[in-house]
């Protein structure tokens, strides 16, 4: 079972569901279980829904270590295996050298669209003295505020959004330092250097890791993140090559679904 087996249940469906069964795992990869979770996530809060999942499950997976500690006291038998990508569904990259305007992108839900607002003040500020502009791959079209100006929006669909990757020239994850993001696997930096795309991130939670094993840059602040971009349209075609593909080196070896498939078949008794 992944997170949640209703999105009306308060958790007794997956403890019956799970505790019915002779071997069942409880798979997640959100810190669900703080129920001050940002819009739309707080209209149903999981907490409950997530203990009493843990509780029930024969074997418990979180996708980081962080979730892992958490889900260690309520349960016996936790493992972590991270979020993992399959490599060979993202087209890569080909050519690092800029266009005549760069392309930042980031991937991701409306759920999540609000972390970029972080990024305005610095963005704008590249944008005044280097035009760019800012792909967002994401479903709808709400505002961004003063980033609108620069923003082109791509819809998300199964078929394409990978493809929309491979043509930027930079990915960017940031982050707020909550409790709730402190829980994400770094997934959308890992779809990024999947593609070949260098990264620029919020060390936040297992980003930390994440951007380290990729090569990334990390962006603490809003002069981090505008000195990071800067830095990285200001090198060479040929630096931006060797750090994309050691982000995709980094996620062929250590977060594929190949890499990790022995352990996953293991854990879940196949």
């Amino acid at each position: 079972m992944s997170r949640e087996a209703s999105p009306l249940s308060n958790g007794r469906l997956e403890s019956r569901l799970l505790r019915s069964a002779q071997y069942s795992v409880y798979d997640f990869d959100d810190a669900i279980f703080h129920n001050g979770a940002p819009f739309p996530y707080s209209l149903y809060p999981k907490g409950r829904v997530w203990h009493r999942s843990v509780r029930a499950a024969s074997t418990v997976i979180a996708g980081n270590d962080y979730l892992a500690e958490f889900a260690a006291k309520i349960s016996q038998q936790v493992v972590m295996i991270p979020s993992c990508v399959n490599p060979s569904a993202y087209p890569l990259k080909s050519s690092y050298e800029l266009s005549e305007i760069p392309t930042l992108v980031w991937l991701g839900s409306p759920a999540t669209e609000p972390f970029l607002k972080m990024l305005t003040e610095p963005l704008l500020r590249i944008n005044a003295d280097t035009p760019i502009r800012l792909r967002v791959i994401s479903s709808g079209a709400r505002s961004l505020g003063a980033l609108e100006e620069i923003v082109d929006r791509v819809q998300w669909s199964a078929e394409s959004f990978a493809s929309s990757l491979a043509d930027a020239d930079i990915g960017l994850m940031p982050l707020p330092d909550t409790p709730f993001t402190r829980g994400k696997c770094a997934y959308k930096l890992l779809q990024y250097a999947a593609a070949g795309l260098p990264v620029v991130g919020s060390p936040v939670g297992t980003n930390k890791k994440v951007l380290d094993d990729l090569e990334g840059l990390s962006a603490p602040t809003p002069s981090g993140w505008e000195d990071a971009i800067r830095d990285l349209l200001a090198t060479s075609a040929r630096a931006r090559s060797e750090i994309g593909k050691a982000g995709r080196n980094a996620v062929d070896a250590g977060y594929s679904f190949e890499a990790w498939a022995p352990f996953w078949r293991a854990t879940v008794g196949l």
